[in-house]
């Protein structure tokens, strides 16, 4: 696991760090660990964990040498293997692999084919990649990578521990720290507005700006509208998944869950820790609240409680929705 010529390495690290990197509990061994590995390929110098019941079968079988897992399937690990018990099993996980799989570390400097214009300030602890534009009054903090054939518009400010992925645009728009673009992001574009004349359309200037907060990442090619008057947000923690589509002027709240191909109409509210299914849509002006989540392909043209689960379209809630199909099962089988 962790081709290495695609991802850094880091180790062997001994049990006690990878017990204090899990947050979790195990014997006092002195053994070393040189790697991290799903349960079935997994050996003895091997990390691996299990949060899913459904494959506790694969735990029993498993050749790991260290397993991360909850407190009640700690009998269940094999006994050549070292159980590392923790209450965040995903958790523990993810900080464990990180530790044998860092992120890649910033080479400072802007490369020779890049284009930094006269105003523009970028700290020198931080890589610009190659034939990337950073236009004049963009402001680039400490410790970020701007990888190859990015676009900073004027004015731009990133925040430092920025991962920006290769051909994304940025315009119009303030990211806080930690900020992940992954390749093909657009930020800050003009929004869908116009007014509707008797000889056509007439667009709408969008006077707006993108604020994105701390630690949100977006994923690959989805676009984030700048506002018309108002400003476009993105709170603190949100996660984009990849063709994720942000209308002008919605506001999304802190750690929110938007899965791929959905898309939001503009002024649209989307309040703290709401999760999007996939390919949804929202209509625009209308409110989302706190912890609502909303199923896959759903279609939802009006205001949605805090802490309600809708489906279908036009979305409902979950038990209505499941009891319309099957009621249409019911109605539509084959008498024969």
């Amino acid at each position: 696991m962790g081709d290495a010529r695609f991802f850094a390495r880091n180790g062997p690290h001994a049990l006690a760090a990878i017990v204090a990197a899990a947050r979790g509990t195990a014997p006092l061994l002195d053994r070393m660990f040189t790697g991290v590995a799903p349960l079935r390929a997994a050996g003895p110098g091997d990390v691996s964990f299990l949060d899913n019941r459904r494959y506790v079968l694969a735990l029993d079988q498993t050749a790991a040498g260290a397993v991360i897992v909850a407190a009640e399937l700690r009998h269940r690990v094999p006994p050549g293997a070292v159980a590392i018990v923790t209450d965040a099993v995903s958790e523990g996980w993810a900080r464990v692999a990180e530790l044998f799989h860092p992120r890649a570390a910033v080479r400072p400097g802007v490369h020779r084919t890049a284009t930094v214009e006269d105003g523009a300030t970028v700290h020198p602890s931080s890589e610009i990649g190659a034939y990337c534009y950073i236009e004049a009054g963009a402001t680039i903090a400490a410790n970020c990578r701007i990888g190859p054939y990015v676009s900073v518009g004027p004015g731009v400010a990133i925040g430092s521990d920025a991962r920006i992925g290769a051909h994304v645009s940025i315009s119009h728009a303030n990211l806080g720290r930690r900020v992940t673009l992954f390749p093909g992001v657009r930020i800050g574009q003009e929004g869908f507005g116009f007014a509707v004349t008797a000889t056509g359309f007439l667009s709408i200037p969008q006077l707006g700006r993108v604020d994105i907060g701390d630690d949100v990442e977006i994923g690959a090619n989805s676009t984030v509208d700048r506002g018309s008057t108002g400003d476009t947000t993105i709170g603190a923690g949100t996660r984009l998944d990849n063709l994720v589509q942000i209308g002008h002027n919605v506001r999304i709240g802190r750690c929110c869950a938007i899965v791929a191909q959905a898309g939001i109409a503009g002024s649209t509210v989307v309040e703290d820790f709401v999760q999007i299914g996939g390919q949804a849509a929202l209509t625009g002006h209308i409110r989302i609240g706190t912890g609502a989540r909303i199923g896959g392909q759903a279609g939802v043209i009006g205001d949605v409680a805090a802490g309600a689960t809708v489906m279908g379209t036009p979305a409902q809630p979950r038990k209505a929705f499941f009891r319309q199909v099957a009621t249409l099962k019911r109605l539509t089988r084959d008498p024969g």
